[in-house]
């Protein structure tokens, strides 16, 4: 596991609104371009998120170690909706960041009480990300349009891999898992 990856969990919220601070810089002419720039290669290289289908977050969830359900960081900053909170399902590397972390209010559940939180949040009409940093998975995030951080980087100034489609996604996510 990355070292930086503790830091990111312990001060998720911090970083969150950073990220849509400087992608407002985005919107002065000239400095703009070079600020979607640079955070379109931190998105690809460093940390961003890949779009799923409801299927591929259930097939990942059943491929992962252990599971724990917590609070959706961009829901907790933003609150621009009544949609629910608990909606983040950590997998991968993230099960030894937020375990550690008992203020994030993460719980360990079982597959199919992720799966069925799943399903939920895809009837509301939520969106299904799985996050990565610096190329390692550490979270399924359920979140809306209105405040997911990185679906509003992307609409809202242009920054094309703050998330992104990975069509082979499942089966990158199951390599780390071995």
């Amino acid at each position: 596991m990355h070292h930086t990856l503790p830091f990111y969990g312990r001060h998720q919220q911090k970083f969150l609104r950073l990220y849509i601070f400087l992608a407002k810089l985005t919107c002065i002419p000239l400095l703009g371009r070079l600020v979607r720039w640079v955070a379109n290669i931190y998105g690809r290289n460093r940390h961003g998120g890949y779009f799923i289908t409801l299927g591929e977050a259930e097939q990942m969830i059943d491929a992962s170690n252990s599971v724990a359900l917590g609070p959706c960081g961009c829901r907790q900053v933003f609150h621009n909706c009544n949609r629910p909170i608990m909606t983040e399902i950590v997998v991968g590397v993230g099960r030894e960041v937020y375990s550690k972390t008992e203020t994030k209010g993460f719980r360990q559940v079982s597959r199919e009480e992720a799966k069925e939180v799943m399903r939920q949040c895809h009837s509301r009409g939520m969106t299904h990300t799985v996050m990565q940093y610096q190329g390692l998975f550490y979270a399924i995030c359920n979140c809306c349009p209105c405040c997911c951080v990185p679906t509003r980087l992307r609409k809202n100034y242009g920054i094309r891999y703050a998330i992104a489609r990975n069509r082979n996604i499942v089966a990158d996510f199951q390599k780390q898992q071995l």
